[in-house]
């Protein structure tokens, strides 16, 4: 009789037939709010097993501690609905299968892959219940005790977790206090979370590692002096540490950038061969304009760290944002020859050097080497836009077909970047009907309901922009450009002023800055009829952002001031830079200045 202990093995053979070439490939995460990971190729994909049935016939070496038991007829039943709803998205059904196999068969790696979909479906209940059959039956299992303290965690139930950091501590300090680090970092208690950190620092009076988690503890807490005094304390016991260093000038940068520039230089005179110290430091050259010093920083990189691809990277990435196009080409290009460990990352910035310096050809070869992972469906977005622009629409939406998102951020994208397409060519019924479609398969993204909206206004579709606008808002209440949105189109294409200001002010309260936001603003006044405020608003975003659509309303409110000539020379001048744009030169042809 088959045992549990082979059930991934069978369960592979049994899907392989069962399931699409398309299916979900993405695993839930293993805790809840762990920091994000760089992609990995998957073990599959690195190392693809020959023989299934010579898998089944091995034993493990722990294979005798792991329970026996017949998978019977109704167990594997409840396996393959569990496995395949997971595979069609039906997380629901798979948690809740999931969860009562946990319950009957109390293995380990049933339980583990119960807790990781109950995580996944944000069932907190089942996933406290699935890690604790997990952490019952394999004591051992570190992985376990970690997502059990992060699931307390994340409920605020730190007494509760502290047992189990002590634990986790006690196995591996080094790490252990950098992972309670991440776990802490949202908890909303956080003079409780420092307290928790100091109790179990204490038992590590010579960890370099635990004062580092003091002063992120601290930190969080607003307690700066902590913060520092913890910092000095790691200083002591391990000087010329690089992560000391690098948290100490991310504090000082909170309030000044140049203190936090003087402590990375003066680091850097005692620690000269501190790579990672000398690419943040010259990141915040690039940040703060100092280019000259900037440059003088990745020549010493590249000299201290000949033939180092993370090193040419990160000294390529900086060429580009400093918009210093042949640098960055050769940097990059040295690092793929240097076996960076993740080469397409590197070809797609290859790509965008090579769009940037006007290399279309050069720019596609670059994106066609991008195989999988974070960049894939960026590249051939990128792909898709260099073709549709030679004529070839219907090759580059084939291409976006193609191209198999690997979750659901991803095929998102993809419908994006396929709107995008036929957006640039003006078929906004086309647009419309892509999206429609997409909101059918993911009706909670409020990427394409914000899309949809937009190009609604475009249809004469007011109610479905509203309804789509309104529909955002109520996913993501903290979305300015939501509330933005349907402010501005309200303002600009009915007679609800009352309602629009309301929204516009919402908008403002949430990004008081923003120039876009600012001239939403300053319309709805013009439309009110206040136009000195009105002028005030939209000065203030033009001087922001001279973007031409702001310059076109700006002129207006100042031509219906009787300042007409200001108003041409600020349409004249908006006009040479954006010769194309359709608001500029409508409101041109209205006034006919």
């Amino acid at each position: 009789m088959a045992q549990l202990k082979h059930l991934p093995v069978l369960l592979g053979m049994l899907l392989v037939a069962a399931c699409s070439q398309h299916a979900v490939k993405a695993s839930p995460p293993a805790v809840a709010d762990a920091p994000v990971q760089p992609p990995q190729k998957p073990e599959a994909a690195q190392k693809p097993e020959a023989d299934p049935a010579a898998l089944v016939a091995q034993r493990s070496p722990e294979a005798d501690n792991l329970p026996r038991q017949e998978l019977t007829p109704e167990l594997l039943y409840q396996f393959l609905v569990a496995e395949i709803a997971g595979q069609r998205g039906e997380i629901g059904v798979a948690n809740e299968a999931y969860l009562d196999l946990a319950r009957q068969t109390r293995d380990p790696r049933v339980a583990q892959r119960a807790a990781e979909i109950a995580v996944f479906a944000k069932d907190q209940e089942g996933a406290m219940e699935a890690t604790r059959i997990w952490a019952e039956t394999d004591q051992d299992s570190q992985r376990a005790q970690q997502t059990m303290a992060a699931l307390l965690l994340n409920q605020g139930r730190l007494i509760e977790a502290e047992p189990l950091l002590k634990r986790m501590l006690a196995q591996d300090s080094v790490n252990g206090f950098l992972h309670i680090s991440a776990l802490l970092g949202k908890t909303r208690d956080t003079r409780a979370a420092l307290e928790l950190v100091q109790r179990l620092a204490a038992d590590f009076p010579m960890s370099p590692e635990a004062q580092l988690a003091i002063a992120q503890a601290a930190t969080h807490a607003g307690r700066y002096d902590e913060a520092h005094a913890a910092l000095r304390r790691a200083d002591k016991l391990r000087p010329g540490w690089e992560a000391a260093a690098l948290y100490r000038a991310q504090l000082y940068a909170k309030t000044s950038r140049t203190d936090a520039l003087i402590q990375l230089r003066d680091f850097l005179v005692t620690y000269p061969e501190s790579r990672e110290v000398r690419l943040a430091y010259a990141r915040m050259l690039v940040n703060a304009s100092q280019y000259t010093e900037a440059r003088t920083q990745f020549t010493r990189l590249t000299a201290d760290f000949p033939r180092n691809a993370d090193v040419n990277l990160a000294a390529g990435l900086l060429s580009l944002q400093m918009g210093d196009l042949q640098a960055a080409q050769g940097l990059l290009a040295q690092a793929l020859e240097y076996g960076y460990k993740d080469p397409d990352t590197v070809q797609f910035y290859l790509g965008q050097v090579a769009e940037e310096m006007k290399q279309p050809l050069e720019a596609e070869k670059h994106y066609q080497e991008v195989r999988e992972g974070e960049y894939l469906v960026q590249a051939r977005a990128r792909m898709a836009t260099l073709l549709a622009r030679q004529g070839k629409l219907a090759e580059a939406r084939t291409l976006l077909a193609d191209t198999v998102g690997e979750n659901d951020t991803q095929k998102i994208r993809l419908l994006q970047a396929e709107a995008d397409l036929l957006r640039e060519a003006r078929d906004y019924a086309g647009v419309y009907e892509l999206l429609s479609q997409g909101i059918k398969r993911f009706p909670d993204s409020p990427d394409l309901l914000y899309d949809r909206a937009m190009v609604a206004e475009k249809l004469g579709r007011l109610d479905v922009l509203e309804t789509d606008l309104r529909r955002v808002i109520e996913i993501k209440p903290g979305d300015a450009h939501a509330y933005n949105a349907l402010g501005y189109t309200l303002a600009d294409r009915t007679n609800r002023l009352t309602e629009a200001l309301e929204l516009l002010d919402k908008a403002l309260a949430l990004a008081p800055e923003d120039p876009f936001i600012l001239d939403s603003m300053g319309w709805a006044q013009y439309r009110k009829g206040s136009l000195a405020q009105a002028q005030g608003l939209l000065e203030r975003a033009y001087k922001s952002r001279p973007d031409p659509e702001i310059a076109a309303h700006l002129g207006e409110v100042l031509w219906a001031r009787g300042h007409r000539d200001d108003a041409s020379n600020l349409w004249r001048n908006s006009l040479q830079s954006h010769p194309q744009n359709e608001v500029l030169l409508e409101v041109m042809r209205k006034f006919r200045p």
